[in-house]
């Protein structure tokens, strides 16, 4: 049988969520994979609810919808908790990863009987450290690799070092940076 992994993201325009997910689509893709990286489009505008998904399998995926059961959740922003019910059909074997510098357990109260797994990671402070500012998408990109185990992390890690070098040309300094927050973000995710 066909195992697709489907993984829902969400963010808030202007955090990178969409082009997380369209990057771990371009990772999983150099792996072999089959993959769908998508966003949902509406009235999208900065600092507004976003939702994007990603499926990757081992072989061809016909679906091409939106992911209404997924086996992952990532949450890029953890105010979005209160107002999106970010845990709606996502799977009891699969897992949900927040962005934020709290303990995983400390978010069952907000995850309407969620019973799963919970992980965190602060993407903040990776990115902080490495990159020199708030940009979540690559400890959140690093996150889920590691809590889907989806892709090799170590080929995953060398995929997205060849990406950086070519995505980022011209702005070769923040390649180290991308590579160091990607790196420590694979060590720092935290479970419950």
């Amino acid at each position: 049988m066909n195992r697709i992994t489907e993984i829902r993201w969400h963010g808030r325009g202007g955090q990178g969520a969409k082009t997380a997910c369209l990057l771990l689509a371009d990772a999983a893709f150099t792996a072999g994979k089959y993959v769908q990286g998508f966003p949902e489009y509406g009235p999208e505008r900065m600092g507004a609810p976003i939702t994007a998904y990603n499926r990757i399998s081992d072989e061809r995926c016909t679906v091409h919808s939106n992911i209404y059961e997924p086996d992952y959740v990532v949450v890029v922003d953890e105010s979005l908790l209160e107002s999106v019910d970010v845990t709606a059909g996502l799977k009891k074997d699969g897992a949900i990863v927040i962005n934020s510098a709290k303990e995983p357990e400390g978010f069952r109260p907000l995850l309407n009987g969620y019973q799963g797994r919970i992980f965190t990671i602060d993407a903040r402070s990776i990115s902080e450290k490495h990159l020199g500012n708030y940009f979540p998408n690559t400890p959140m990109l690093a996150a889920i690799v590691k809590v889907s185990k989806v892709l090799d992390e170590d080929q995953f890690a060398a995929d997205m070092e060849e990406s950086f070098h070519h995505k980022f040309a011209s702005k070769p300094q923040v390649i180290e940076g991308n590579m160091n927050c990607l790196k420590e973000s694979l060590k720092e995710v935290k479970g419950a």
